[in-house]
Order: C-alpha cells, then sequence, then structure tokens
C-alpha cells in the first residue's frame, strides 16, 4: 500500500539521503561538472522556520518518493503566500499509471491549503517532463526555463 504523509525533513534526512543519488542520477543536468551537493542546513532552518514542506510517498513504510517545497510570500506579491517546488521524485518502481504522482501532489495540496498558501508553483524537467501530471492535477503552464553552462 502507497500512503503519502507530511513529514520532518530534519528527523528523515537520513532515509531521504537514500534516493537523492537515484534522483540526481536520474535527473540532474552536467553531472560530470556538478556533484550532487545538497545544502541539507538551508533545508532545516527553513523548516524550523516554518517554510518548508516535506511530503513522501510510502510502500509498506519504505520511503519511495517525496515533495520539497519552500513557502514564502511571493517576492513580488507580498500579500500571496505561495509555495515555490524544489525537487519531487517517485520512484520508477511504483511509476507508471501516475496514481503515485497524484496521491503526493493531492496531500501537498490539502497540507498547502491548511498553511494558508495561495499560489503553488511547480515544474519538471525537460528529459522526464511531468506536465501531464500537472496538468492533470489543474495547473496551467505560465513560464519555461532555460539553462547554459557558463563555467569552464
Amino acid at each position: 500500500m502507497i500512503t503519502a504523509q507530511l513529514e520532518s525533513f530534519e528527523e528523515r534526512l537520513e532515509e531521504l539521503q537514500v534516493l537523492l543519488p537515484e534522483h540526481y542520477k536520474e535527473l540532474a543536468m552536467d553531472q560530470d561538472r556538478v556533484p550532487l551537493s545538497p545544502s541539507y542546513g538551508v533545508y532545516v532552518d527553513h523548516e524550523r522556520a516554518g517554510g518548508l514542506i516535506f511530503m513522501t510517498l510510502r510502500e509498506n513504510g519504505k520511503m519511495m518518493g517525496y515533495f520539497i517545497g519552500f513557502i514564502s510570500p511571493g517576492l513580488h506579491y507580498n500579500t500571496c503566500l505561495s509555495c515555490k517546488m524544489d525537487i519531487f521524485y517517485v520512484h520508477p518502481s511504483i511509476r507508471g499509471n501516475g496514481l503515485p504522482g497524484l496521491k503526493l501532489f493531492r496531500a501537498v495540496e490539502k497540507e498547502l491549503k491548511r498553511r494558508g498558501v495561495k499560489r503553488w508553483y511547480v515544474g519538471s524537467k525537460m528529459k522526464a517532463d511531468a506536465s501531464p501530471l500537472f496538468k492533470r492535477l489543474g495547473f496551467e503552464p505560465i513560464e519555461v526555463y532555460h539553462s547554459k553552462w557558463i563555467g569552464e
């Protein structure tokens, strides 16, 4: 059985660190130049200040996915509490029909509403486009980001 639940990032960090390398290997750009090296302290600080949401997917108790987002008033719209997705991941072994992703994002939305969030931003990598999931959940596309490596 797959469940979605709000958890403490700080308390579940060791467990999360098991999945992060798989997530990185599957989706990260420029892996030959940019190693996985999260700023865990920043996440913990945001969580302690009430500005982080960490929702997990579990199958029979084992973490199989997660959503991490940052909650704050918009920089351009100070009166609008917003959530900007940092990352999300659903383990390949439970993907396929979209149901785990739907479960995860519906649980996130419920929690964001409970916290008074008014606007929620999500996104996905082009090489693993989650737009069909987002469309099914009622999101609409608003922006496209571009990246260019300018390091040596």
